[in-house]
């Protein structure tokens, strides 16, 4: 099924905005995600290519979340390539700040950007990317912005144990960022969960 055009405009912002979340991220190099961090310990662990380990556990993820009844959509192909793309090419004008104070700065900074991507192309309702969907696989019983924070510690522990370096970006990931994109879903009124009423706002 072909989404409505307020769905695609809605995926394709939000997925742009989330990769240059992403990209502010990685350029205060204070510690990426715990997805990453995970995908990372195991590229270094197996010596496989960091694309094809994010590939393969991207599937896994995905695959796992469907039999929980989230199910893959286009938007779970979009988002893996447009923000790909969107952070390569945010990362290529963005340098990391030499002094401390100001990669903090631009680590704050990404938390709106971040949760307000995530939060739109989640309200599309055009499917989740591995991240999302293996915490939207446990919403309910445990709410979004707690799953969350699980499959992004769960990710970052595995990650440090395979080798992997965390941060206080990894850390601020992990209790921060769950109740972040659920208060920017709030805001903005849209549901995070993935059903076929993208037009319904969120539920009292």
């Amino acid at each position: 099924m072909i989404p409505s055009p307020r769905r695609t405009a809605m995926l394709l912002v939000g997925c742009v905005v989330l990769g240059a979340g992403v990209a502010m991220l990685l350029a205060a190099d204070l510690g990426s995600d715990g997805y990453s961090t995970f995908v990372n310990g195991l590229s270094l662990a197996t010596g496989v290519g960091f694309w094809i380990v994010n590939l393969v556990v991207g599937v896994v993820l995905v695959a796992l979340a469907a039999l929980r009844k989230v199910y893959p959509g286009v938007g779970t192909v979009v988002q893996v390539v447009l923000v790909g793309v969107t952070v390569s090419v945010v990362l290529d004008l963005l340098e990391t700040p030499d002094h401390l104070v100001w990669r903090s700065v631009l680590l704050a900074a990404a938390f709106p950007v971040l949760a307000i991507g995530i939060a739109l192309y989640l309200g599309s309702h055009t499917g989740a990317g591995p991240a999302e969907a293996a915490a939207l696989a446990w919403d309910p019983p445990t709410a979004f912005k707690w799953s969350y924070s699980l499959v992004q510690g769960g990710g970052a522990l595995g990650g440090w144990l395979l080798g992997a370096t965390v941060g206080v970006g990894t850390l601020a990931v992990i209790f921060l960022l769950g109740p972040a994109v659920d208060l920017a879903a709030r805001l903005i009124n849209v549901d995070l969960h993935q059903n076929d009423d993208a037009e319904q706002g969120v539920a009292p």
